[in-house]
């Protein structure tokens, strides 16, 4: 069995094999049930199998908040890739880097649909793993000239622009996290309150919600989401576990029949995407075992060629 290092992951992972990667993946579909949850004394536990014809894989994920405190990413995981005829193991990848790619991706994927091709003023919120994959995946993928990274910790804001602008990207940091006159707004925090409203985001921006993956958390008010073109990366994980859509929901801001589509319905061309420039859109995402599945067969694959 071949262990794949992070490093090994970046490289066999570049944004647009990815993102073609996710694609294909939304479009054609695998047999992934909703992710497993327990509750453990100071973290979460995650299961999320998923299988094709080719392959299987199960990834196993410890989120713990409290990890920031021991200088630790609150997110821990690994991925078991297996040959879905015989269960013969293939690979044990780096769950970490492996999920920083493949969310990054799936934003940047729905963004192609979502997203006003000439978006040049992207704001992230927050500094973690995630947040610094979101910034080079939007960089990458979209004609970017400033990027702003804004965090609760204004030196974990600042050391990330550093590092993003040392690899040449337009990073700076920033000490306030109002969406007016973004492009782009990409949100990858553990709040639990609202960060980006409605009323402030700007006419044709998209706004991009990846943190919030458990009803008790949210990233955004119900104005947002009632003025917005709302896609969900799959409307059985956002409905059951996005709290962003939950809660607006309970409020009565949102009704279910408002979820205008799902990432495989853009991605099978039954929903049109942005129709307008001045329309605001939405993506929000949970994780889909399907994504990693697609990213761990294209890493492993680049690994043994």
């Amino acid at each position: 069995m071949r262990n794949i290092s992070a490093a090994e992951i970046a490289r066999g992972l570049p944004w647009a094999p990815l993102e073609t990667a996710l694609e294909a993946v939304f479009r054609n579909g695998c047999d992934a049930p909703l992710r497993h949850r327990h509750g453990l004394a100071e973290a979460m536990l995650l299961l999320m199998p998923a299988w094709n014809a080719r392959y299987s894989g199960v990834k196993i994920v410890h989120v713990a908040p409290g990890n920031g405190a021991r200088g630790l990413p609150a997110v821990q995981a690994v991925y078991l890739l297996s040959d879905a005829a015989t269960g013969q193991p293939l690979a044990m990848l780096d769950g970490g880097e492996l999920t920083d790619r493949r969310t990054a991706a799936a934003s940047t994927l729905a963004g192609r649909f979502l997203a006003r091709p000439d978006s040049r003023r992207l704001l992230v919120l927050g500094a973690g793993r995630v947040g610094a994959a979101l910034a080079e995946a939007w960089c990458d993928r979209f004609p970017i000239a400033d990027c702003a990274v804004w965090s609760r910790n204004p030196a974990h804001a600042a050391a990330l622009a550093a590092r993003l602008a040392a690899h040449g990207l337009p990073a700076r940091a920033t000490q306030d996290p109002d969406p007016a006159g973004y492009d782009i707004v990409s949100a990858a925090t553990l709040s639990e309150t609202p960060l980006v409203r409605g009323a402030a985001v700007s006419p044709g921006a998209h706004v991009d919600l990846v943190g919030a993956f458990r009803p008790t958390m949210r990233e955004s008010d119900g104005a947002l989401l009632a003025r917005a073109t709302l896609v969900l990366d799959t409307r059985a994980g956002g409905l059951a576990e996005a709290g962003d859509v939950v809660q607006a929901i309970a409020e009565g801001a949102i009704a279910e029949g408002d979820v205008a589509a799902d990432l495989a319905e853009l991605c099978r061309g039954q929903h049109p995407g942005r129709r307008t420039a001045a329309e605001v859109t939405v993506f929000k995402s949970v994780g889909w075992a399907g994504e990693d599945l697609a990213a761990a067969a294209l890493a492993y694959e680049a690994a043994t060629r």
